[in-house]
């Protein structure tokens, strides 16, 4: 059975998610058994000490986790966050196993549905770094982060709340009304839960009346495909 080998922690609470959606997913697959996954947990607040101050370090703290993740046998490796893919191109480069990006499966599925100009929530570490709109861009799909000082709200929610479990009603109603703003000022056709805690603040297909690109969800059912479909030889999407 191919493997895949999890870098979780990054935070708990998302990994805990990736690990319910994977077994569900693959229900519907084979429900006569499970697939085979491995989980290293990592510090997240280590994690957004080195993302914010030293990105070799955060590259070797990574890499050191994928082989850890290779040396139990896995067959590829799914970062269950995507602040890490800051540093993606480096650690494809230096992996020994293929890597599967949440930001490219993103990037496909927005294509996929149409979508042309898409707001990205996430850390202010995802929002202000330029893989998002790089990778997308391949795909003719925008992406627009919001304002400077939205940016820093919507970081001081996440850190603050989001990564402890804290789920509030009062912040889910001010994303929502973010969204609401950015669509009417910006024009922007869908939103990228550029963050795996966000679906669970925000769960549904939609907010403010646009699609929702649930990055958990999608890469779920990539790392589901993959799993099912046995051990394959890596594409340019399994670096990205």
């Amino acid at each position: 059975m191919t493997s895949v080998g999890l870098v979780g922690g990054l935070g708990p609470e998302s990994t805990i998610d990736y690990y319910r959606r994977l077994l569900e997913a693959w229900r519907q697959v084979d429900p006569s058994t499970a697939p085979s996954i491995v989980i290293d947990s990592l510090d997240v607040q280590r994690a957004l000490r080195l993302v914010a101050s030293d990105l070799p370090a955060l590259i070797d703290y990574l890499l050191a986790s994928i082989r850890r993740l290779a040396g139990a046998g896995i067959d590829f490796v799914a970062m269950t966050a995507n602040t890490p893919h800051i540093v993606f191109d480096e650690l494809a480069g230096q992996s020994p196993v293929p890597l599967l990006s949440i930001v490219e499966t993103c990037a496909l599925e927005a294509r996929r549905r149409g979508l042309r100009r898409l707001a990205l929530l996430g850390t202010r570490f995802t929002m202000d770094a330029p893989f998002y709109p790089a990778v997308c861009a391949r795909y003719d799909v925008t992406v627009m982060p919001p304002a400077a000082a939205d940016r820093a709200w919507v970081h001081e929610r996440y850190v603050g709340q989001l990564l402890s479990g804290d789920f509030r009603d009062d912040t889910r109603a001010e994303f929502v009304a973010l969204v609401r703003r950015m669509r009417d000022e910006h024009g922007i056709d869908g939103v990228i839960l550029g963050g795996t805690e966000l679906p669970l603040l925000l769960p549904g297909p939609a907010i403010a009346e646009l699609p929702v690109l649930d990055t958990t969800a999608l890469h779920v059912d990539a790392i589901v495909e993959r799993l099912s479909h046995g051990a394959v030889e890596p594409t340019e999407a399994a670096y990205r």
